[in-house]
């Protein structure tokens, strides 16, 4: 989830109407960025676009969707890190997750967990047409609750969390028993638009605070990357 927007581009190959942005960039370095990175897709395209026309319409919020250039990198690393399993926490309308499981391999499976019928009505929608939907497990419910119900044995290689930002803490302690040895963990937001140098509300609070645990935390291997709101990338030790 990101606040960064471009304006005003009509086709879908390269989508940049309301096509979300890191926010350290200018629209002019983001168009640079993406030009210069493998492209996204067509249905990548149109999600995007449809997400954005949901927001136009206030059906959704426009800065919870990754930027492209984010989910590129998602896709690569997922094929690098050689994930065969994958947990999601914070779905929306799929785009991470279509990005997640295009990076899989055959066999390979994704677990989303999120909380909207709606807004994931439409992943669905585009996971099928990316061929894609065999690969990923959808559950429906407080997100916390359905990753606590799961084993607490290593199972994973690769997560994404972009929800609840002050759900953030837990939900790492929770990822940590769960991931396999030099599992990967991907946290969004965690520049939260800059404000965790100076954070004033709850989510700030809650990423500042949690920014400064985990580089002290000798379990994970720790960077901050000043991509799209900020991501973070665990390794488990």
């Amino acid at each position: 989830m990101i606040r960064g927007y471009d304006a005003d581009l009509p086709a879908p190959a390269a989508p940049r109407a309301m096509t979300p942005r890191s926010f350290l960039l200018t629209p002019e370095l983001a168009e640079y960025v993406r030009a210069a990175s493998d492209p996204v897709d067509e249905v990548m395209a149109d999600l995007i676009r449809e997400t954005a026309e949901m927001a136009e319409r206030g059906e959704a919020s426009a800065t919870m969707q990754i930027a492209p250039e984010q989910g590129v990198l998602m896709r690569l690393l997922t094929t690098a890190v050689g994930a065969r399993t994958a947990i999601e926490i914070g779905t929306f309308t799929g785009f991470s997750a279509l990005c997640i499981a295009q990076g899989l391999p055959e066999g390979g499976s994704l677990l989303c967990l999120d909380r909207s019928e709606e807004w994931t009505a439409v992943a669905r929608r585009h996971w099928e047409r990316a061929g894609v939907a065999g690969r990923i497990e959808l559950r429906l419910g407080e997100a916390l609750a359905s990753l606590r119900a799961l084993p607490a044995e290593e199972t994973f290689d690769l997560a994404f969390v972009d929800a609840d930002k002050t759900g953030y803490a837990a939900y790492v302690a929770e990822l940590h028993p769960r991931m396999t040895a030099n599992g990967v963990v991907l946290l969004d937001n965690t520049l939260r638009e800059g404000r965790v140098l100076d954070p004033r509300d709850d989510d700030a609070r809650a990423l500042a605070e949690l920014n400064a645990a985990l580089a002290a935390d000798p379990r994970w291997e720790t960077v901050l990357l000043p991509i799209a709101d900020g991501l973070t990338v665990l390794r488990k030790r």
